[in-house]
């Protein structure tokens, strides 16, 4: 009788049982910050800091949630945060999924080089290019618009037209030969084949925009002066400005408010995440 085979099953069972616990360690870890976010935005003031911290509180204060949206004109800035986050997403999508079909299906001169220069740019910081672009918009005279935050995105983004070339190039040929010989044109086959085809990959694109759009600090920071067309995130610092102003910083309610602003992204992550993680492994693996 082989007494290797049961040894090495345990073996496994063991590796199995210590990854899982790994990856429970690690989730816990990540996990945490978010639910004491949660927990003290149920929390009075006092409660937030209190040792030992109570994780359920004793009373739910729910009007916490009240008092944050009433503090700031909270659906004004939703609508300027979802008005941006959409013209984005549509932006992206469209200009790098065409851009990446181009690399993945047309054959040129020169192809591989400017593909390769294109995913060069990736590597450049975005503090080397901050001031050069604050200064062009500014010039353009569109500081204090939505424009700075919205029109580069129709310009296609390096990573993301790799992340949908390498998608496109998992699609079969025959599809363009088929479509060709029956008299499309290359940009009937992008939008009427190649797209619906690439679900994943776009569903990828979607989320990862939506995230760094919605969440985004730094650039409406720059860009937006007035009141009146902050973001979520600028409203959040305005938040917390208000209340020290006041003498005391309020944070049950800031973390009511970064509640509030959390939910959109979970949200679109399940709404999209069969195809999101298809579109990962698919685009993310092929070389």
């Amino acid at each position: 009788m082989n007494q290797s085979a049961p040894k090495s099953a345990l073996l496994a069972q063991i590796k199995l049982g210590f990854s899982y616990l790994l990856l429970v360690v690690l989730s816990l870890i990540f996990i945490t910050p978010l639910l004491w976010m949660i927990s003290s935005s149920f929390h009075s003031l006092d409660g937030v800091f209190a040792v030992p911290f109570q994780w359920i509180p004793a009373k739910l204060h729910w009007e916490n949630y009240r008092d944050a949206t009433q503090l700031l004109p909270f659906a004004r800035y939703f609508f300027n945060t979802a008005f941006i986050t959409i013209m984005v997403i549509v932006g992206t999508v469209f200009s790098s999924s065409l851009v990446a079909y181009g690399f993945a299906r047309l054959r040129f001169r020169g192809r591989n080089k400017l593909f390769a220069l294109c995913l060069a740019t990736m590597m450049l910081p975005g503090q080397v290019t901050m001031i050069p672009l604050y200064v062009f918009f500014a010039k353009l005279g569109w500081v204090d618009t939505f424009l700075p935050l919205i029109v580069p995105a129709f310009f296609g983004s390096p990573f993301y037209i790799f992340l949908l070339r390498q998608f496109f190039l998992s699609i079969p040929d025959s599809y363009d030969e088929a479509a060709l010989l029956d008299g499309a044109s290359r940009f009937r086959i992008y939008w009427n084949i190649i797209l619906p085809l690439a679900r994943p990959a776009i569903a990828t694109v979607v989320v990862f925009s939506f995230v760094g759009v919605w969440n985004d600090f730094f650039n409406p920071l720059i860009y937006i002066n007035s009141f009146e067309k902050a973001t979520l995130t600028l409203g959040l610092n305005l938040l917390k400005t208000q209340i020290i102003g006041s003498g005391v910083t309020q944070w049950h309610l800031m973390m009511a408010a970064s509640v509030l602003v959390l939910v959109p992204n979970v949200i679109v992550f399940f709404l999209a995440q069969r195809h999101f993680i298809k579109g990962i492994n698919v685009g993310g693996l092929r070389g």
